[in-house]
């Protein structure tokens, strides 16, 4: 008879119906591991209550005290080096030892709720609290408190490729893969609960994990209520799958943020404040179907949003124009920019993307009518300072994309339809220029695809007229600060060699404020350094965000 030894544990957590027991069987195969089913499924209907058609056999069979449970059989002495225990989360109850989570590897079996309830209602009918995703947060925000995170898979990818799969699983359990995991008999085992002949039909015809099908069976819409409450549960522990192991996601790693500290960060969508991984707009929303939606970029300084009204002028005016209804009011925006800015706890150094879509349809389509459910306002509020060199000055080229004539589509209307700028920025990034200038239709400069763009040639400070390109709030604050400052300002249409020769060159924006270029087209901009009346401007603007804005309620300067 073997000798009975100290082993070592390893928990499995999942939600029903989720290959826990094509897991199960696969620890089985090894020499080094016993595996146990289930082991506090008797204390879990003797606590919560809950029908089996086995319900009887099951607690006059198997002890039903959790404590003495994970005493005696979870961390009892064995004959293997090892011991596997097959948990379902749902049976995570209240009363059971702390050494429950504190002993022991753990690890997070996870399947999408599209997958679980089509098959679910063999033997009872799927509820919230039968699916038990709520418990599986719980017990891994429960080990990463106690500074154990488990590792996660997804069914899927024991479908997709289990080698691989159970080989990452190893590795992350300091365990050893066995080649002998990846195959099994058929039928039932010795090691199935009391309860397999209700739930085990189709995993004892199988030998192996096998592909999934490739088209699923139709969802059962009487579930679709279940599936809304339980999908963003799944896919919160499901961003959490290494990325080594999520073969259905792009290989694409995942990207360094410019300014890391936005990897968290709440924004409004619609009438609340969002995390940024749930922050989403509908399918049926304009913005998607067509690009239907007015937009705004406004600047945070040392507590106050800088030319809040001059913005909102603007996008309540764009709005109007492309004839949006059911728009919110002017109160109703301010407070949720307001309210998005203190809970983040942004007061300085920040950007705010506020956009104002036509809103959500009833059908997929381009007719208006079909919007019936009013605007969708967006707040979206990063840490970012501004996003041009404005000390040592920037490149540009320019584009052969042209800018928007009035005749196609009014400049003066800021909307999001931003694919003809896109177009000339996609020619500055070949060019490895930090932005393209436009032309309008007749070879004039009218903007560079983000920004503004003005001149100096012997003391005259000259920008395009607005025909073709937005009149930017930045572009109207500098043009008031260039007559404040005595200077010459003149609004005309300038060719472009006019810009090739110009003593100094500047663009603005929100984004980036006031920004110098140094060369454009490969010539240099006077001495290709930045000129007198750039910083002179750029000082001006800078004392300007100083002094003005909107306080923003409930912020002390410290």
């Amino acid at each position: 008879m073997a000798k009975e030894v100290e082993v070592e544990v390893i928990h499995s957590w999942s939600t029903p119906r989720s290959l826990s027991t094509s897991l199960m069987y696969s620890f089985a195969q090894r020499d080094d591991i016993e595996v146990i089913d289930e082991p506090l499924y008797s204390n879990f209907l003797r606590v919560t209550g809950f029908e089996r058609p086995y319900r009887d056999e099951l607690l006059s069979k198997m002890d039903p005290d959790g404590n003495k449970v994970v005493k005696e059989v979870i961390f009892g002495r064995g004959t293997k080096k090892y011991r596997f225990c097959k948990h379902i989360a749902k049976q995570w109850v209240s009363g059971l030892p702390r050494d429950l989570m504190t002993k022991g590897k753990h690890f997070i079996l996870i399947r999408s709720p599209l997958d679980i309830l089509p098959s679910f209602n063999k033997v009872v009918p799927p509820s919230f609290e039968e699916l038990g995703l709520g418990y599986l947060i719980s017990i891994y925000n429960e080990l990463c408190e106690l500074g154990n995170p488990p590792p996660i898979i997804d069914a899927a990818e024991l479908h997709e490729d289990p080698e691989a799969t159970l080989r990452c699983l190893c590795e992350d359990l300091d365990i050893p893969f066995q080649s002998s995991m990846l195959k099994w008999e058929a039928g039932p085992k010795p090691i199935d609960g009391i309860w397999a002949p209700w739930w085990y039909k189709s995993v004892h015809k199988s030998t192996c994990f096998e592909p999934a099908k490739k088209y699923p069976v139709p969802f059962t819409f009487a579930y679709y209520d279940l599936l809304e409450q339980c999908l963003p549960l799944y896919n919160s522990l499901r961003r959490h799958v290494k990325k080594s192991l999520c073969l259905l996601k792009s290989p694409l790693p995942r990207p360094d943020l410019p300014v890391p500290a936005n990897e968290k960060l709440l924004a409004w969508v619609g009438d609340e404040l969002l995390p940024r991984e749930s922050a989403k707009v509908s399918v049926f929303d304009s913005v998607v179907q067509g690009g239907d939606s007015v937009w705004e970029g406004l600047r945070v300084y040392s507590g106050k949003v800088f030319k809040l009204e001059e913005h909102l002028d603007r996008m309540f005016d764009s709005a109007k124009a492309l004839a949006f209804k059911n728009v919110p009011t002017r109160e109703e925006v301010k407070e949720a920019i307001f309210k998005t800015l203190i809970r983040n706890g942004m007061f300085d150094n920040a950007h705010i993307r506020l956009s104002l879509t036509r809103g959500k349809k009833v059908t997929s389509g381009m007719s208006p009518e079909f919007n019936l459910y009013g605007c969708t306002l967006i707040v979206l509020a990063e840490w970012k300072p501004p996003v041009y060199d404005n000390s040592s000055g920037i490149t540009l080229v320019t584009a052969t994309t042209r800018r928007n004539s009035p005749n196609n589509l009014d400049s003066k209307i800021h909307h999001n339809n931003l694919l003809n700028n896109i177009l000339a920025k996609i020619e500055g990034n070949n060019a490895n220029a930090a932005d393209a200038i436009m032309l309008d239709k007749d070879g004039y400069v009218s903007e560079t695809n983000a920004t503004n763009i003005f001149l100096v040639k012997r003391g005259q400070v000259l920008t395009p007229h607005a025909d073709y390109c937005l009149p930017g709030i930045t572009r109207a604050t500098i043009m008031e600060l260039v007559v404040k400052e005595n200077l010459v300002l003149e609004e005309r249409r300038i060719s472009l060699s006019e810009f090739h020769t110009a003593d100094e060159v500047w663009t603005t924006g929100t984004m980036g404020e006031l920004t110098p270029v140094v060369k454009i087209d490969g010539r240099d901009i006077g001495d290709g350094k930045v000129g007198p009346v750039t910083r002179r401007l750029q000082n001006a603007y800078k004392n300007l965000t100083e002094e003005s804005g909107v306080p923003i309620p409930t912020y002390h300067k410290s």
